[in-house]
């Protein structure tokens, strides 16, 4: 039987340092783990980190993206929050560390609050708050 979590989550780097520098500004913590060429940032329940790019795409066996374009992944990675205010305290701190907010906060059709913004290398973040999302004791997400 194949586990169902996920554990870990790297991003694919063009500038390790320059998105290293960018999450440290958001106060999050590294792990030991780290080195001059890898980051590892702990999260409530995930290990989120940054790999060079090309190193990724060697690893995998697949061809190098185009890393120019937003939302070059298809992928969105999000920040759940405990309340609809959490959603705009923490992208004006996300403003001021940098990052392009996409969409500034604002009730969603579904019954939250959500905003999106991108990182200095162009992946897509949500910041949302659920109003029936239930977290254990470390802040990881349980349901929605």
């Amino acid at each position: 039987m194949i586990p169902q979590r996920v554990s870990l989550i790297t991003i694919g780097a063009i500038d390790v340092a320059r998105l290293r520098n960018f999450y440290k500004q958001l106060g999050w913590e590294e792990t030991e783990a780290s080195s001059d060429h890898y980051a590892v940032f702990k999260t409530a329940g995930v290990l989120l980190s940054l790999f060079p790019i090309e190193e990724l795409a060697k690893d995998a066996g697949v061809e190098m993206p185009n890393t120019t374009e937003p939302f070059r992944t298809g992928i969105t990675l999000a920040i759940n929050v405990d309340t609809p205010e959490d959603v705009d305290t923490v992208i004006e701190e996300i403003r001021k560390a940098g990052a392009i907010i996409l969409r500034e906060p604002s009730d969603a059709f579904w019954g939250g609050r959500t905003a999106y913004f991108s990182d200095p290398e162009n992946n897509l973040w949500e910041v949302a708050w659920n109003p029936t999302s239930v977290f254990d004791e470390r802040g990881a997400m349980l349901s929605f």
